[in-house]
């Protein structure tokens, strides 16, 4: 157990001294300090003290990946502020601080963000001081799993600094559950930085890893040499650029699905799937129609195949929803004993015909033994019998 410690601790100090190496200042920067003015911007003076805060701005023309900020024009008069944060540890709590705050929002010239810098831990109510006042001029909050960590942690950090907090005023827009319906069956993994890359075309290059963080700025706390925190509020200042960038994308989806210019077919089921869950039967059955005729992986294909039978199934189509079964059943496919059962439902409720149904139903038992089979396969067989024997008194 301790050699395993002992082993991840190499390991983190090896990735450190990695960013070190990348954000060094040149050969003297080993003995000369390298206060917070190295990460730009100014010491701010409030109220309640003093911390430091960094402005960047991106022009309309600046390019994340293959899109331009121009992209977000459009989001200038929703007044949405998109927020992220960097904390002293990933499982929050009460003991867990935001040390770095980004917030940013879309104006005439541009992107702004602002970021505000805890040098101390005596700076935290100032900077919360600040930001509150900052987001008094917005109405919505847009995060990436901000719901259930960055709001809830800054939340907890105005209580314990005796402030009010200026989230209860605001709507909420997490992305995180967007992105998941729309992207989870294309991508093995929805967090940020890979859909940045997928989605956006942005590739980071010696981005400090999240888990790092934390470490990176006990460091500081020790030294008081700011210089490998550069890669810390680059790493913030991306993580909001490309949130900006999806909150383009996906809220205008799930507000119109129809309109949408989704190509790929797993991103057409995912949200056809979010349709039906909200009983949008006839926009569903619209969408996975486009899902199967767009590219698509076999597999999801044949999922995407299946719930569009179920949608058809509930909009009591039962044309299309026996012709999508049908479909199912005739080719080898990782669905096929679901279409054989749902069919034999069908002939028997539907058409009363009892030796297809049990004929659909031990094609079905064959492909994966199940109980649930077993006692419909013995039902149809002691209704079969019945009608014999009543014809044979007849």
């Amino acid at each position: 157990m301790e050699s395993n410690l002992q082993a991840q601790l190499a390991l983190l100090r090896k990735r450190i001294e990695k960013v070190d190496a990348r954000f060094a200042g040149g050969p003297t920067a080993a003995h000369e300090p390298e206060d917070a003015a190295c990460l730009g911007g100014e010491e701010v003076e409030t109220a309640l003290g003093r911390h430091w805060e960094v402005t960047r701005h991106y022009d309309y023309d600046h390019t994340h990946g293959h899109v331009r900020v121009e992209r977000l024009r459009g989001l200038a008069a929703k007044r949405w502020v998109y927020l992220d944060t960097e904390t002293t540890g990933l499982a929050g709590g009460a003991g867990t601080m935001a040390f770095l705050i980004g917030a940013a929002s879309v104006e005439e010239n541009g992107f702004v963000l602002r970021q505000w810098f805890v040098r101390e831990h005596g700076e935290e109510a100032s900077a919360l001081a600040s930001l509150a006042e900052y987001l008094s001029a917005f109405q919505t909050l847009v995060s990436y799993n901000g719901r259930s960590y960055d709001q809830p942690l800054l939340e907890t950090r105005y209580t314990l600094a005796r402030q009010r907090t200026p989230f209860s005023r605001m709507e909420h827009v997490d992305l995180l559950y967007g992105a998941r319906r729309l992207w989870k069956l294309r991508f093995a993994s929805c967090r940020l930085v890979e859909l940045e890359r997928q989605i956006l075309g942005h590739e980071r290059v010696g981005d400090v890893p999240g888990e790092l963080i934390p470490q990176l700025y006990f460091e500081y706390l020790r030294t008081r040499r700011a210089g490998k925190l550069k890669a810390v509020l680059e790493h913030n200042a991306l993580d909001i650029l490309s949130l900006a960038f999806l909150a383009a994308i996906i809220p205008d989806v799930f507000d119109d699905p129809l309109a949408c210019q989704l190509q790929h077919g797993a991103e057409l089921s995912g949200l056809a799937r979010w349709l039906a869950s909200q009983d949008r039967l006839d926009e569903a059955a619209d969408l996975y129609r486009r899902a199967v005729d767009a590219p698509m992986a076999d597999e999801l294909l044949f999922r995407a195949l299946f719930e569009w039978g179920l949608v058809e199934k509930k909009r009591e189509n039962a044309t299309g929803a026996l012709g999508i079964w049908s479909d199912l059943a005739r080719s080898k496919n990782p669905y096929r004993a679901e279409a054989l059962e749902e069919l034999a439902k069908y002939y028997e409720h539907t058409e009363k015909n009892l030796f297809m149904a049990l004929e659909c139903t031990a094609e079905a038992q064959g492909l994966g033994r199940s109980s649930e089979l077993a006692h419909r396969r013995e039902r149809l067989e002691r209704k079969i019998a019945a009608g014999e024997r009543k014809q044979q008194r007849l």
